[in-house]
């Protein structure tokens, strides 16, 4: 049943909608920020309430509505009052996630996807929560549970049907852990707040120090962070009033990635002071930190921290006087949409719009946010940034390779006795990452995410580094009990959920490669159906608008060529089988009416003996 509306709903939300609108000064940059802050208020976005944002932001309905379609966490219909999300990542699932989802819903009489009809409570999947290293874990209206066991999931279930708020629930269900493994330059430096800032003495010492370090782009592309800030910083701006603007990308949506979440919990400071040192380059006045939607508990302290930065004359107009420029930070909170962690979709998500990444060139560094020049950055790099400026472009590049300067933080999650982050040296080798992490019996790691690379035990020797594998943090052990066609089915189905729809290849591809895996699964495929995978990976990249399409065949690509096995196992032909089975559609009937005789069964077989011929399948009927 539908929500029922009275005089004093509807003046309630007319009143949020005016307040929210009016804090962002009815500014449809900020639309993004204004539904989610409307949808915290009255638990969904009602037909009435998109209507009332598109006038306050002068914005055609349609505009408004699409955005709202567009990411996973709005929601146009009533999801109760608890809205639990369960982690639907291949790390998850080996950790149980499937039987306690299962047993969440059975106590709450639910099925997944379902809203109880006292309009209570909803279970359902998300991608990935960035909680890997603890999980099995939840978000509950936003709030990650983590270490779900049978235990914690009826204590949750009794909490729900006793209503009790969540802000009442026990403090230790919300407890997130750093779980920091090892520790080298970055997560074992020293640095109070405003060093770098302070050994800073002019833009072009810091731009030179930060090429000559060598720094790269930590988020996996690898890109110059200095010749990246040198184009920004000569780009020169359009229209009346020209900005730069700096951005840090805090969206790591990569299954099994969460590095960023840890340094944004313990060094929030050390990364917005990386920011400044860039805005300082690169001559910003405004800065943005683009926060993935899974880490809303994080809004609150990264607040606090930029406060109380301002206070200490380390970011705002305060530090004019000091630097003589003055630089602020706002975080903008994205909404559930793996695509926005590429940077042209995140701009257009940062602008209010749908997270659809842009044809390229331009580049951001010269039309970026608003048009304007724009240099974004990865959380990782950002940090290291700071340590270059404070201490100096030859200490920082004395470590790791000559390719790859520095050190890297590592998302270790899966089969190993010490999952959380691990701090390397650029040139580490895979082995000795196993060992740390007491890893066992392994048959394979997933490096750089579901889009990167698969290794198996004859390549453990090789090293994480831009010349080998690079990677941007995310690093999944299987052991040897897995099947590593579940694995790429996960993946698969994983990038088919989050394509963003833009382009045919990527649209349709995903989904295409999705059904051939399904029909592997349940048995009817066929030497056919993987040589028809392989035409699927071919298209999708070398056809596909951006990264996520190119980049979505390669778990099912790496399994193909590395675990055959595993998908052959399941073959049911050598040639073809169709996917259709007339006589399981017919299940659901034999159900209804209680048959399940020989009669309420479509076989060949059976209809040709009924008929008086033969049996065999190539006999004509």
């Amino acid at each position: 049943m539908p929500p029922v509306h009275s005089d004093a709903a509807e003046t309630r939300q007319s009143d949020v909608i005016a307040t929210v609108l009016a804090r962002y000064r009815h500014d449809p940059v900020y639309l993004m920020q204004i539904l989610r802050e409307v949808q915290e208020e009255l638990d969904w976005l009602s037909p009435s309430t998109l209507t009332a944002i598109a006038a306050g932001t002068r914005l055609p309905r349609a505009r408004v509505e699409g955005v709202a379609g567009f990411y996973h966490f709005f929601h146009q219909r009533p999801l109760g009052r608890y809205r639990v999300l369960w982690s639907d990542n291949i790390i998850e699932q080996m950790a149980g996630s499937g039987d306690l989802m299962g047993r969440m819903c059975k106590k709450l009489w639910l099925k997944p996807g379902e809203v109880s009809p006292d309009q209570l409570v909803s279970v359902d999947t998300t991608s990935c929560t960035g909680m890997s290293d603890q999980g099995p874990a939840i978000l509950v209206n936003a709030l990650p549970v983590t270490h779900m066991t049978s235990e914690r999931v009826d204590q949750v279930v009794a909490l729900i049907r006793q209503k009790t708020p969540v802000s009442e629930w026990p403090a230790d269900f919300f407890k997130v852990d750093d779980n920091i493994r090892r520790r080298d330059l970055l997560l074992g430096n020293q640095m109070a707040p405003g060093d770098a800032l302070r050994a800073m003495t002019d833009p072009q010492s810091v731009l030179d120090a930060i090429k000559a370090s060598g720094l790269r782009g930590r988020g996996g592309a690898g890109f110059s962070t200095g010749q990246k800030w040198d184009f920004c910083r000569n780009a020169v701006g359009s229209g009346e009033n020209p900005q730069h603007y700096v951005v840090c990308n805090a969206d790591e949506g990569e299954p099994g990635t969460f590095k960023d979440r840890v340094l944004l919990s313990s060094f929030a400071d050390l990364v917005f002071e990386g920011m400044t040192v860039a805005a300082y380059v690169v001559g910003a006045r405004k800065g943005f930190v683009y926060l993935r939607g899974e880490y809303r508990y994080l809004l609150g302290p990264l607040n606090a921290v930029l406060e109380k930065r301002r206070q200490s004359q380390l970011l705002g107009k305060s530090i004019q006087g000091r630097m003589g420029f003055d630089f602020d930070i706002e975080i903008h909170l994205g909404a559930g949409a793996y695509i926005c962690g590429e940077e042209t979709a995140l701009l257009e998500s940062l602008e209010g719009k749908r997270g659809v990444p842009r044809k390229r060139p331009p580049f951001p560094v010269t039309e970026g946010f608003l048009g304007q020049p724009t240099a974004v950055n990865n959380v990782e790099t950002l940090a290291a940034a700071a340590l270059i400026a404070a201490k100096g472009a030859d200490w920082y590049k004395a470590v790791g390779t000559v390719k790859s300067a520095g050190t890297k933080l590592l998302s270790v999650s899966g089969d190993c006795q010490w999952p959380g982050i691990y701090e390397y040296p650029y040139g580490v080798t895979v082995a000795q990452v196993l060992a740390d992490c007491g890893a066992r019996n392994t048959q394979a790691c997933q490096i750089a995410g579901a889009s990167g690379l698969c290794v198996a035990p004859d390549e453990f020797g090789r090293r994480l580094a831009f010349e080998d594998i690079p990677t941007g943090g995310s690093f999944m052990v299987f052991d040897n009990s897995r099947d590593m066609f579940a694995v790429a089915h996960n993946f698969a189905h994983f990038f088919a959920n989050e394509s963003c729809g833009f382009c045919t290849p990527c649209r349709v591809g995903t989904s295409l490669l999705c059904n051939a895996l399904d029909k592997i699964r349940d048995g009817h495929g066929g030497e056919y159906d993987i040589n028809d995978i392989w035409r699927i990976i071919r298209t999708l990249r070398t056809a596909s608008h951006c990264g996520l399409g190119q980049t979505a065949g390669n778990c099912v690509a790496d399994s193909l060529q590395k675990f055959r096995p595993s998908f052959e196992l399941r073959l049911n032909s050598r040639d073809f089988e169709p996917a259709f089975d007339l006589d399981q559609a017919l299940s659901r009937m034999r159900d209804v009416t209680g048959r399940d005789d020989p009669g309420a069964h479509f076989h060949l077989d059976h209809r040709k003996s009924k008929q008086g011929i033969g049996t065999k399948l190539g006999d004509p009927a």
